[in-house]
């Protein structure tokens, strides 16, 4: 299942709700969020909006223009779990935006439970819960560009948990990765190569140089 290329205003809507949930929690700073905008602006010059000033959108905007085709709710609300979780949990001020979002497009109980399960602190997930929210994600594979493309931005390219720790300009120890305490890590990653394949080759090689010059 895949998400569709989106007529010009649902996409503003779609993305416009992703991006008010990267801010939701506070984590996502003023200089992360000038970035990503940057960043999308480079990979996207010829979309007709401003990445800067992406309106936070109203429940009547999304039920106007995504609850138009019966399998757009569910795969936007799959884009905004990767959004949440892409710093590895979701805070309480995620989980409220997201299950709002669920009830005005109508999702169905079990959906708005299984988000609900997110919630949880990724060791509290039970082993059904966390297999069945692995799977809904693998479900995921947004072939429109400008949806692809933001995925990517916001899921990092490496662990940001791994780094190099330096005195005096000699590295003295590596901290490895510890992607384990995200439960969804395996599945973000193979998100992002699907995204990357629905991106152009151009595009491709932009994200490459910036993945290694964030090394």
């Amino acid at each position: 299942m895949h998400c569709p290329s989106l007529p010009e205003q649902a996409l503003r809507v779609w993305l416009g709700a992703l991006h008010q949930l990267a801010l939701a929690d506070g984590d996502f700073d003023e200089d992360e969020r000038q970035i990503l905008a940057d960043n999308l602006a480079e990979m996207q010059p010829e979309a007709k909006f401003d990445w800067h000033s992406l309106p936070a959108p109203e429940s009547e905007d999304l039920v106007k223009h995504l609850a138009v085709d019966p399998l757009m709710p569910e795969q936007f609300l799959r884009t905004a779990i990767v959004v949440a979780m892409a710093d590895g949990h979701l805070s309480n001020e995620e989980i409220d935006l997201i299950k709002s979002w669920a009830a005005a497009l109508g999702c169905s109980q079990g959906l708005v439970q299984l988000i609900e399960s997110c919630a949880e602190e990724p060791h509290g997930l039970t082993v059904e819960a966390l297999g069945s929210l692995r799977k809904w994600l693998d479900g995921l594979n947004p072939h429109d560009p400008r949806i692809a493309s933001f995925i990517v931005h916001m899921i990092p390219a490496q662990c940001p948990f791994e780094r190099d720790i330096t005195l005096f300009g000699h590295k003295i120890v590596h901290i490895p990765a510890m992607c384990q305490i995200n439960p969804l890590y395996d599945q973000l990653v193979e998100l992002r190569f699907r995204c990357l394949d629905n991106l152009s080759e151009e595009q491709q090689i932009r994200i490459s140089r910036l993945d290694s010059s964030s090394e």
